[in-house]
């Protein structure tokens, strides 16, 4: 079955023959994203910087392993043709470390190359103009820690300044670009995963309430135990929404 015949979130079986890419697959929440929507019947492709034998057989594997350097995105491009959801999961945790090289390292791999690999898919889309029932998807982990701390200053600073990239990105997109390319973020709060042994939900939990509220056509998910995300997250997106759209239309007049 191809995507053409798919109405996504209205057929019980919209993820069947659907192919996702998934960075970072090699990580907790990677791992969980993948048996989830391989149990659903989707096709995945999991994007990894290690070089990974792995049978894929296993329910937590994906179909089809790409080794991928997040600090270049070389070799990504020719892989993101058929794929129909890109999921940007990957990133790094460099704690309490603030010198120079962990600063860059987080700005290059958290923020620069996801917002790198959004350019590239999106260019892909409208070069092929991909007019199906329903368009391709992007799903950008941003964070918790867009809002609050992490405990880990250069994870902050990268995820807050791909969150706010993203924003803008959903502030300045045209009727067209809504048409062929969905792009939801994932607001997520602490988990267990090598990044964050202490977190307080676990990835398989993370990975299914992410899949839940896709299926109710949400853009931006939050998934964590503290209420106050919930209430800051939607109002923090609304400022960002009017500041951008406002200073937008000041250029336009001037």
């Amino acid at each position: 079955m191809s995507l053409k015949m798919v109405t996504f979130n209205k057929e019980k079986n919209h993820w069947n023959n659907l192919k996702v890419g998934i960075t970072g697959a090699n990580g907790s929440l990677g791992r969980s994203l993948i048996k989830s929507l391989r149990g659903k019947g989707a096709y995945i492709v999991g994007f990894t910087h290690g070089s990974n034998k792995e049978e894929t057989k296993n329910n937590d594997c994906p179909n089809e392993w790409v080794k991928w350097e997040a600090e270049s995105n070389i070799t990504i491009e020719k892989y993101l043709l058929d794929i129909d959801i890109l999921i940007i999961n990957h990133g790094i945790n460099e704690k309490g470390k603030q010198g120079l090289n962990e600063i860059n390292r987080s700005l290059k791999i958290n923020a620069l190359s996801s917002w790198r690999l959004i350019e590239i898919f999106e260019e892909i889309i409208k070069k092929n103009k991909p007019y199906t029932n329903h368009p391709k998807e992007i799903w950008i982990n941003t964070s918790e820690a867009e809002i609050q701390p992490a405990f880990s200053p250069t994870y902050e600073i990268s995820k807050r300044l791909l969150g706010e990239l993203v924003s803008l990105k959903w502030a300045n997109r045209s009727k067209e670009d809504k048409r062929i390319l969905i792009i939801r973020k994932l607001i997520l709060g602490p988990f267990k995963s090598k990044l964050n042994p202490i977190g307080i939900m676990t990835s398989d939990f993370v990975a299914s309430q992410i899949i839940n509220q896709v299926d109710l056509n949400l853009n931006l998910i939050i998934i964590t135990p503290n209420p106050l995300t919930y209430i800051l997250i939607p109002i923090n997106e609304l400022i960002r929404f009017i500041y951008n759209r406002v200073t937008r239309e000041q250029e336009n007049i001037l």
